[in-house]
């Protein structure tokens, strides 16, 4: 009878101690599917920024631009930022957003003004592409900005459900930040603002 009992004993230990493996390991898969689509989202800003260097290239290819201008675009796409998928947490994720959020609205600011002096550039076939591409990358950066709080959702849930919150907080598992909007993004434009 005692052999009996420890086996049972060891059996259910066994079973308990193989579920908090696969219980672990499944998180681990869906936290680096999360850190996977945080590196789309990189990986989309970055095209972005890559694509000031055409927006320079195509104002210099208009021939009359001025310092000043380029000088805000050039200095808008070095201070884009870079966020680890290991500090994905709200608080630097919100950073990040605003620092890439100002990067976007210097470089917004800077190419409106050049087309303002210069309308003649807007009939260019390399500012119609430029433009044609930036409304791409945008569009792209909204679906990655998506997927990524699809992954995170589904891992913090993962990490955040019973019993698996006690295999979480036994391996270290801590909840990722999700990718919000900038603040004031819910509120339309004025239509006097763009004039």
């Amino acid at each position: 009878m005692k052999k009996t009992t420890l086996w049972i004993i060891l059996g259910a230990i066994a079973v308990v101690v193989l579920w908090a493996i696969s219980a672990n390991n499944k998180m681990n898969v869906k936290q680096e599917n999360a850190k996977s689509k945080w590196a789309d989202v990189q990986a989309d800003y970055q095209r972005r920024k890559d694509l000031v260097e055409q927006a320079i290239n195509v104002v210099k290819g208009a021939g009359n631009y001025e310092a000043g201008t380029l000088e805000a675009v050039i200095k808008a796409r070095n201070n884009a930022p870079q966020l680890n998928a290991d500090d994905l947490t709200e608080e630097n994720i919100s950073k990040f957003q605003a620092a890439y959020d100002k990067m976007s609205q210097e470089m917004s600011r800077a190419i409106n003004i050049t087309v303002e002096r210069y309308p003649e550039l807007t009939a260019t076939q390399s500012y119609r592409e430029f433009q044609a591409q930036i409304e791409g990358c945008e569009n792209r950066i909204n679906v990655s900005r998506k997927k990524f709080n699809d992954a995170v959702k589904e891992y913090n849930t993962m990490i955040r459900l019973f019993p698996n919150s006690i295999i979480a907080g036994m391996f270290g598992h801590k909840a990722m930040g999700y990718f919000q909007a900038s603040e004031g993004a819910d509120e339309a434009p004025s239509t006097e603002a763009l004039l």
